[in-house]
């Protein structure tokens, strides 16, 4: 009887529905797209393009490994728990070169083809690589047939002068046999005489140009004597590909060496693609877990509001008889089915969300093009499962009190709020509260970006569901504070003034929406300008240097900046080059620099030890990654550098500028023998030489510029800006949902008033002043969500910015937080707005007779 009554409600109240409907549908939209991007992260696609013709590929392992071992008694026998953990290395990892005679002795095997890749870009028109350019790669002749690439024109290059180009960048460079082409590599630019253009047998390859050199001259540029990156099997005729990888494998036991078959090459070649899985496991984890937090918040405080609609309706029921355990029945069943519909419907239209967000990333170079989209069923399943599961959990929450209504409320005319919310409310809100304090307090201690980013959102989520419990209280109080100002606005605000305190349980379930809106838009737009600012400022505090010369293509080469050294007028010059390392599983951003001169045009803060001497078996690190790992001068340091080699250093220092210039410094010669780019990304020149001698000195370098420090600032908070647009192309859908969210509630809180409407028009109210009141009540939500939201904000960004840079600095940009607030306000006008001239077209004297 009661799922006859639940479909009969939702057929007839499609409105009042509607509301819990959208809230349901956006959220389940979300889930889906999260969930889609949490897929491709654990199984997208990575396709191979230059092993294509090589079934089975021999690599070095790509991770760092650790094994902890734990003893547990458990009566007279231990019980023993083993724990494997890997994470990647950032820079490539290369084999022993011996590895390839291990494999070609292996029975099976017609062929293994030593294969070597590093960094070799084209200097063409349109800038490094040309218009439109794809990361370009070089490799030696002799390893051609693991794609494989055949000769189209011309020939095989012979010598150390001679290159091969394929297809492609043929194409797109206007080259042909016998052009020069210039190519900047791992040292410095050279020029090349084309001798053939090259295609492979599947076509042009789309995601990566190739450039082959001769044996020689690609051992030369790969700057790896006695290893290779990759190792290409070709098996005889009649083996299957399966059982030679697994006869590999036997052969290479006790070696780190990984052997792949089938999509697991695409991994060993694109190592962007494998890195960017587990950027967007991270990614779609944290915007899924939010999403999912604030729409619980949402579809509670709607479902609240439609159920309190119907307060009348519930006790007239239970003035027929109807137990409370029928009217939770069919209140749960209501929302069952109205979470079923929404769940479809969101689930459907989270894949086009899920592909228009993917796009995003992959035009932003955060995910890249060779990683494709996985688009399965779990995250459709995940999101329907969650729509009813939030839908009847929220049903549940708020029917308590409806379901316990006396049958005598029902001979009431209108349904009057409770004078104080209950005393389970109020404890819950008061927990909830806590909570939030508690997690901005150990925010104020996180000292790390991965860490201290999900509590950041998380305590902005807690805050505004306390909020949510205690809004009847928090409202009635802003009523008594704002009493005077409203009755400045006349009759409209004395009436608003009136709602706001006899109706503060409908009006509060509008301020948690602005709140939650207001509070997650500021913290973040404002939580990345708070770090980058204090990075930026940190760093112009350290660098001393007059110039900084920066290579607007692969980096800035060895020889350019021996001849910036030879340059009159300079005193100094240092090289950077950045990468990441791991001690044991962590990750810190670390950098090499060239010792020679470190004082003149560095100064990271140092709080402990010296860098005199600076250089060979020395390491740099900051004051957080000090504190962390229990460093001090003199301790050893085991890491692992860039491409997996591990090595154990002595600290020689510990500085307080970590934010400006990361965590772990190293000498330069020993992060460039590591990394898949050797090439400087800036170069600091202290002295008095002018920008023209030095512009001149490196004018036969292509790409190199020289800038001064002030500029060097400026481009780097270009690239900051360019990095916070991906935090807020992130969280922009929580925010686009939860400003839905807030027009939904508003609409919703308004349409309900349509008798109290009718009534005031009737003792006299003009249209007009009936829209004036209601203008200023949303003005005073606006107001409450402004005040509520923006102190939640700047208590998080406090306790961000206290974490991370030791100071109580929190960065608010007064225009952004501007178009903040005036979208907030505009979005609440015109919801109430539009809400109050439909709630006031039909004629009050019939909505005035009518029984609700």
């Amino acid at each position: 009887m009661m799922l006859r009554y639940a479909l009969q409600t939702v057929r007839d109240r499609k409105a009042g529905f509607l509301g819990a409907f959208l809230a349901l549908l956006c959220a389940a939209a979300l889930v889906t797209a999260c969930g889609t991007l949490l897929e491709t992260g654990l199984r997208g696609t990575i396709a191979t393009e230059r092993y294509e013709g090589a079934p089975v590929v021999v690599s070095a392992d790509q991770n760092v490994h650790t094994t902890t071992v734990k003893v547990k008694k458990k009566g007279d026998k231990p019980k023993v728990k083993t724990k494997h953990k890997a994470k990647p290395v950032a820079e490539r990892a290369w084999l022993p070169a011996a590895t390839a005679d291990t494999v070609r002795a292996v029975p099976g095997v017609e062929r293994a083809v030593p294969e070597l890749t590093f960094q070799a870009v084209p200097l063409i028109k349109g800038g490094p690589g040309g218009e439109g350019a794809k990361p370009s790669y070089g490799h030696a002749w002799s390893s051609a047939p693991l794609t494989p690439f055949t000769l189209a024109e011309g020939r095989a290059p012979q010598g150390g002068d001679e290159v091969v180009v394929d297809r492609g960048l043929a194409a797109r460079a206007a080259l042909k046999p016998g052009s020069a082409l210039t190519v900047q590599s791992t040292g410095a630019p050279k020029t090349y005489t084309v001798s053939g253009i090259a295609a492979a047998a599947g076509g042009s390859l789309a995601h990566q140009s190739a450039l082959f050199f001769g044996d020689a001259e690609a051992q030369r540029l790969a700057s790896r004597e006695g290893r290779v990156s990759a190792i290409g099997v070709l098996p005889r005729a009649g083996v299957d590909a399966g059982e030679l990888a697994a006869r590999i494998r036997q052969a290479l036991r006790g070696t780190t060496a990984q052997v792949a078959t089938g999509d697991e090459r695409g991994p060993v070649e694109f190592l962007d693609a494998a890195g960017a899985r587990i950027k967007l496991v991270s990614m779609g984890g944290a915007m899924g877990g939010t999403s999912l937090l604030v729409a619980v918040l949402v579809v509670v405080g709607t479902f609240s509001l439609s159920i309190q609609q119907r307060h009348r309706e519930l006790a007239l029921l239970r003035a027929i008889a109807a137990t409370p355990r029928q009217l939770r029945s069919m209140i749960g069943r209501e929302a069952l089915l109205v979470g079923l519909a929404a769940g479809v419907a969101g689930a459907l239209a989270g894949l086009p969300l899920a592909a228009w967000l993917h796009g995003r990333f992959v035009d932003a170079g955060v995910v890249p093009v060779t990683l494709e989209r996985t688009a399965g069923i779990f995250p459709m399943i995940a999101a329907v499962g969650a729509s009813l599961l939030g839908a009847w959990a929220a049903a549940r929450i708020t029917a308590r009190r409806v379901a316990r209504v006396r049958p005598a409320e029902a001979l009431a005319e209108a349904a009057v709020e409770r004078s104080r919310p209950t005393w389970a409310r109020l404890v819950a809100g008061v927990l909830l509260l806590a909570a939030g304090v508690v997690l901005v307090a150990v925010l104020s201690t996180l000292r790390t970006e991965p860490a201290s980013t999900p509590v950041t959102f998380l305590a902005v989520v807690v805050l505004a569901g306390a909020v949510s419990l205690l809004g009847p209280l928090i409202v009635k109080a802003a009523a008594a504070l704002l009493a005077g100002p409203l009755r400045l606005a006349g009759p409209g605000g004395r009436l608003a003034t009136a709602n706001l305190r006899g109706n503060a349980t409908r009006m509060a379930s509008a301020v948690t929406p602005l709140t939650l809106l207001i509070g997650m838009a500021c913290t973040v737009l404002f939580v990345s300008p708070t770090l980058g600012d204090a990075a930026r400022a940190q760093a112009r505090a350290g660098v001393r240097a007059e110039w900084v010369l920066q290579g607007r293509g692969p980096g800035v080469p060895g020889a350019a900046a021996e001849r910036i050294r030879r340059t009159p007028g300079v005193l100094a010059a240092t090289e950077i080059v950045h990468t990441s390392i791991r001690v044991g599983l962590t990750k810190y951003a670390a950098q090499g620099v060239t010792p020679a001169g470190l004082d003149r045009t560095w100064n990271p803060g140092v709080t402990a030890g010296s860098l005199a001497g600076f250089g060979g078996e020395s390491v740099a690190v900051s004051e957080p990654a000090a504190d962390q790992l229990g460093l001090k001068p003199g301790s050893p340091l085991s890491l692992t550098l860039g491409d997996g080699t591990p090595v154990t250093l002595t600290v020689a220092a510990v500085y307080a500028r970590g934010l400006g210039f990361g965590d772990v410094t190293l000498p330069h010669g020993l992060v460039a023998a590591h990394v898949d780019d050797p090439l400087a990304s800036s170069l600091l020149v202290a002295g008095p030489a002018v920008r023209e001698v030095l512009a001149s000195a490196v004018r036969e370098y292509p790409g190199v510029a020289v800038l001064s420090a002030a500029e060097a600032d400026g481009a780097r908070a270009e690239r900051q800006a360019a990095g916070s647009e991906i935090n807020l192309l992130a969280m922009g859908l929580v925010l686009a949902f939860t400003a839905i969210a807030v027009a939904n509630t508003l609409a919703m809180s308004t349409g309900e008033r349509l008798r109290e409407f009718a009534m005031l028009r009737l003792a006299g109210a003009t249209r007009r002043q009936v829209r004036g009141m209601l203008r200023v009540e949303a003005l005073a939500v606006l107001l409450m969500g402004v005040v509520l939201g923006s102190g939640i904000s700047l208590a998080v960004l406090t306790a961000f910015s206290v974490g991370m840079t030791g100071t109580a600095a929190a960065v608010v940009l007064p225009l952004v937080y501007g178009v903040v607030v005036g979208g907030a306000g505009l979005v609440a006008l015109c919801s109430t707005g539009f809400a109050g001239r439909v709630a006031m077209r039909p004629r009050p004297v019939d909505l005035a007779a009518a029984r609700g």
